[in-house]
């Protein structure tokens, strides 16, 4: 009986034993390996796919502190067009240096700025590595504003008033323009020093003009009640029909990554988009985001700009070149900047939705 039971023990021991190096020989011709003894070789799909689910992260930074300029952006991120572009997008408050700067320098992908303030940036032996991709306005809304009784309703009429500069040697080259070529004299007008951050209560004080965006500090008058004249800019000659404000990006960011540029871009168009057809709700947006606003400001500013964000174009963010080039030819011309900026340098329309 023992010899039977030991009989059946070995050739119990021998089956196994074959068909362990059976599993063995397999393995090593199909090049797997057993997932128990060899857990170093788990898959990994799962964590790819995990990874290459991730949002891109990328940075904007504003010119100023939240106004309805900015309301496509936030639009953008609270109704979800970001995400779905599968982007991260973080809005970022401007340094206390210049946004261009920063962007030129890497510091974030994207920044608001200016066609006028770009200007400098350009007119360099070496060009600040920014492009502008998108207007966020199609015109410039820019001007004087003043009070009604001061009796400024044409730009000769700036003559003997006074009027709140920061200095600016293009600032003051717009101002003589409109001002000269309405018979005017330039020479006439008070200069008062001053960064003007109340427009409603500055014009009340020894301060009889300033230089606004129409759609912020021009509505704020209004919605305070005051009576004024303003002076159009984009009136007095299609050279100041400028870009105000505009997207820029990092040179080296628009060519690595043209395809994120472009995902940006259209999740941007479509926030703005929104806030034309519906405004009101846009401004709870900005506001909800930003609740120091005020609404009642930033929804009368936000139905003014319903008209002005994509104005007769069918593209938002579409960049006119002849305009675009219109003004830098102006600067020169008139010796503002000491070098010319070539025609067509310093935007792109490239990236926008087609």
């Amino acid at each position: 009986m023992r010899k039977k039971l030991a009989l059946v023990l070995s050739l119990l021991l021998v089956v196994t034993a074959f068909a362990a190096c059976s599993k063995n020989k397999t393995n090593q011709e199909t090049g797997k390996t057993d997932s128990v003894t060899s857990p170093e070789n788990t898959d990994t799909s799962d964590t790819k796919k995990e990874e290459n689910d991730k949002p891109e992260k990328v940075r904007i930074v504003l010119d100023w502190t939240p106004n309805t300029n900015h309301t496509g952006l936030y639009v953008a991120q609270s109704m979800g067009y970001f995400e779905a572009a599968g982007l991260e997008v973080e809005i970022m408050q401007p340094p206390e240096g210049s946004t261009t700067s920063l962007i030129g320098a890497g510091g974030a992908e994207f920044g608001i700025s200016f066609q006028d303030t770009l200007a400098p940036a350009f007119a360099s032996a070496n060009p600040m590595p920014v492009t502008a991709v998108a207007a966020v306005i199609q015109h410039n809304t820019s001007g004087i504003i003043s009070m009604k009784e001061a009796g400024i309703d044409t730009p000769a009429k700036l003559a003997g008033h006074s009027y709140a500069t920061w200095d600016s040697p293009i600032e003051l080259a717009i101002i003589k323009k409109i001002v000269e070529d309405d018979g005017g004299k330039f020479e006439d007008i008070q200069m008062i020093p001053n960064t003007v951050s109340d427009v409603v209560t500055a014009l009340q004080t020894d301060i009889e003009s300033v230089w606004v965006y129409y759609a912020w500090d021009g509505i704020a008058t209004k919605v305070a009640g005051l009576n004024t004249n303003y002076l159009n800019f984009a009136d007095y000659g299609t050279e100041l029909d400028y870009y105000s404000p505009v997207i820029i990006a990092n040179n080296d960011f628009l060519k690595e990554k043209p395809e994120l540029i472009e995902k940006f871009l259209d999740a941007v168009r479509q926030g703005y988009e929104f806030s034309i057809e519906n405004p009101e709700e846009a401004a709870e947006i900005l506001v909800a985001a930003v609740p120091e606003l005020d609404l009642t400001l930033v929804t009368e500013s936000q139905k003014w700009l319903a008209g002005q964000y994509k104005a007769e174009v069918e593209q938002w963010g579409y960049i006119d070149p002849a305009r675009w080039d219109a003004f830098y030819s102006w600067l020169y011309q008139n010796k503002i900047i000491e070098q010319e900026i070539p025609s067509g340098i310093g935007f792109s329309n490239d990236f926008l939705s087609k």
